[in-house]
């Protein structure tokens, strides 16, 4: 029985989702009809809790009712589809996904797509470059699909905050697609300049659907506080004046560690989450029930996160861009009368900035390295091709997948490892490209200083750098009401703040495994008798606690202060490692021969045990920051340094200044303890702060 698709049918549809009392928000039903009645391409854009996933979900049961056949859905997000999922239960829709957690049903979701009782296909856009999909799944769906539709559309886009290459393989669908084929792309976030690139991959004939993007509820307010510790006690002195539960987000994975320690010893109930966090569902079921009251959080914690009663979001950092705040900021005000977005900015934000923007394409230099490397083999699995070539992991991630996008390299699987190899394919590099998106991050990142130091309307601003039509002043912004939150915090509460930066304990954990390339005739897995013990660090490097001091002694005085002797004496006292080491030697550096060993000379007799130079260089060699990935640097170091003169064979402090990558520290305790030395205890005066999320 063939069904009519009228806005009566489909409001029918949206109250049994949502209950009895539900109406469509202004444009939804116009997305549906655009889609599920006149069979369009279509692109939404519109704030984050406005309801995309109702469109997609409604008009695939309008278009199934039609005789339509199944959809394909292609979206980064399927973790956090879980309650949409459900909702679209309600009315019938059969969802599935394939994915690489799910492996034991594959067989059972392409027999329900064989049988025609998969309704909604859903599935990441790195599963278009798997194998299987490609020759099992989707040449038989590809003449059948009801509604195509691509959630968080501007990943297709260069210009978009979170582009994806694996994005870019879904013209080969476009392709296969019938040209009566309805298709949605589905966004929060997109200026003119990014729904510009969606449209040239869409099709020229895109419908595009764009909403307000402001939130009536939302209070924004911009806060220059320079230094970590006084947004620590900022933190501390108004949190409780915010609604609710919020978000605190943070631009690298220490200082979300950092500022949730920070949180709860005051009292807070917080959590961390980031990428590599435990158990991320369970944090966000948490936070979902109120259980956590905060979440500190990387931009993981990002698109298709979905809680409607969000009271504040914080950033404790500036992000890189109007969209990628916007994005963030819109998780607050979905379903409450009153909710706040408090922008943070401080000294280090443009730093870790920089980082992003010089690291957000591979250089044309190691593509062509990477090409070559493969060229000369007959493939080659990620570490191998990570022991030849100078790159770090994720960037040789995101250059592959690249590289496979411009079909200049496949992929075959042998022993359960994915081997790269270099297709006849020619490849030349797009500078032109790379150079101007990197234009475009750097006006981005001058756009957030601009906003920053904004006087008028801060809504006004967001809007009309996300070219937002409906443009007006917001009324509730600090900016707008001449009054907000505080700008100042109390001098006792940052003293505190500093005390908790410089007491922080800093594990310097062991490194396990040994990078491929560095022993080929032995075993990866570092034998226990050569292990180093767990170490300690006194810091992260430029923090406002001992970082400040660090980085000036290295690179303004060269040399450390009597302060950072009586810190880091304090430290290891109260450490204590066990056995306590009785002698100390430490990492030699050619470029500042005297720094580090003055400095451990100095704390050997503040604790009472002797100094040994027994680690020499043996030659020059490149600085281990310049290494990209653990074989380089651990073939950097073991090349260059060696062991002289007689040493105890009992535990021994291994110092130096600042931890990177780790491995000079590891591969220095394997040639101490290889020459008969006891337990190898490392100690830092500071580790180097990742950027990652």
């Amino acid at each position: 029985m063939i069904l009519s698709a009228s806005p009566q049918h489909a409001l029918e549809l949206l109250r049994a989702m949502l209950g009895n009392h539900a109406d469509f928000r202004p444009g939804q039903w116009d997305a549906i009809e655009s889609v599920a009645i006149h069979k369009k391409r279509a692109l939404v854009v519109q704030r984050t809790g406005w309801g995309k996933s109702l469109v997609y979900f409604i008009a695939t049961k309008l278009l199934r009712d039609q005789g339509a056949g199944p959809t394909l859905l292609i979206s980064p997000l399927l973790s956090l589809m879980r309650n949409q999922i459900e909702m679209a239960s309600r009315i019938g829709i059969r969802a599935h996904t394939i994915h690489s957690a799910n492996q034991e049903e594959w067989d059972l979701v392409e027999m329900s797509l064989k049988e025609n009782t998969c309704d909604i296909l859903l599935i990441s856009p790195e599963r278009l470059n798997n194998e299987r999909f490609l020759q099992s799944v989707l040449p038989g769906m590809a003449g059948r699909i009801g509604l195509f539709v691509v959630d968080e559309a501007h990943c297709i886009s260069d210009w978009g905050h979170d582009f994806r290459p694996d994005y870019r393989r879904i013209t080969r669908i476009l392709n296969m697609l019938p040209k009566s084929a309805p298709v949605l792309g589905t966004t929060a976030t997109a200026n003119n300049r990014v729904v510009a690139d969606v449209r040239s991959q869409l099709g020229v004939d895109l419908l595009v659907l764009r909403g307000t993007l402001t939130r009536e509820s939302l209070r924004l307010q911009n806060i220059t506080l320079a230094n970590q510790s006084e947004r620590l006690a900022w933190l501390v002195e108004n949190l409780p004046k915010l609604p609710g539960s919020g978000i605190v987000y943070c631009l690298t994975v220490p200082d979300t560690e950092r500022v949730t320690g920070w949180l709860k010893q005051k009292g807070f109930s917080a959590e961390a989450y980031y990428a590599d966090a435990q158990d991320r569902p369970a944090l966000e079921q948490a936070f979902l029930n109120n259980e956590v009251k905060i979440l500190v959080a990387t931009v993981a914690l990002g698109m298709g996160f979905d809680k409607p009663d969000i009271g504040f979001v914080v950033h404790f950092q500036r992000p890189g861009s109007v969209i990628a705040y916007y994005q963030q900021v819109g998780r607050a005000g979905r379903a409450v009368e009153r909710s706040y977005g408090i922008l943070l900015s401080g000294m280090e934000d443009d730093e870790i900035q920089d980082y992003f923007i010089q690291s957000a394409f591979p250089s044309v230099e190691t593509m062509n390295q990477i090409l070559s490397a493969l060229a000369k083999t007959n493939g080659l699995a990620i570490n191998e091709i990570l022991a030849r070539v100078n790159i770090s992991k994720s960037m040789l991630d995101k250059a592959l997948r690249l590289l496979e996008v411009d079909g200049a390299v496949g992929t075959a699987y042998e022993h359960r490892k994915t081997i790269y190899f270099r297709t006849p394919n020619p490849w030349q590099a797009d500078i032109e490209r790379i150079e101007h998106v990197t234009q475009q991050r750097r006006a981005e990142q001058a756009q957030m200083q601009e906003y920053m130091a904004h006087t008028g309307c801060l809504m006004e601003f967001l809007q009309r750098a996300l070219d937002d039509t409906h443009l007006q002043p917001c009324g509730r912004c600090a900016n707008c009401r001449g009054k907000g939150l505080p700008k100042t915090v109390s001098y006792e509460v940052i003293v505190e703040a500093e005390a908790y930066l410089k007491g922080i304990s800093i594990s310097i954990e062991p490194r396990h495994m040994l990078p491929a390339g560095i022993f080929p005739d032995h075993k990866r897995k570092v034998p226990p008798e050569l292990l180093n013990e767990t170490g300690r660090s006194l810091c992260y490097y430029g923090d406002a606690g001992w970082g400040t001091l660090v980085r000036s002694g290295k690179y303004e005085q060269n040399h450390f202060s009597d302060e950072l002797v009586e810190a880091a004496a304090r430290l290891i006292g109260e450490w204590k490692p066990e056995p306590f080491p009785v002698w100390m030697t430490a990492i030699p550096s050619r470029r500042h021969p005297e720094l580090v060993r003055r400095f451990a000379e100095r704390l050997s007799t503040r604790i009472g045990i002797p100094f040994k130079p027994v680690l020499i260089r043996i030659s020059d060699a490149p600085q281990q920051k310049t290494m990209q990935n653990s074989s380089m640097q651990a073939i950097n170091v073991f090349n260059t340094l060696d062991v002289s003169g007689e040493m105890p064979n009992a535990p021994v402090l291994l110092m130096d200044d600042i931890l990177d990558s780790g491995w000079t520290l590891t591969m220095a305790g394997w040639l101490l303890r290889s020459h008969g030395c006891g337990q190898v205890f490392p100690f830092t005066l500071a580790q180097a702060t990742a950027k990652n999320s």
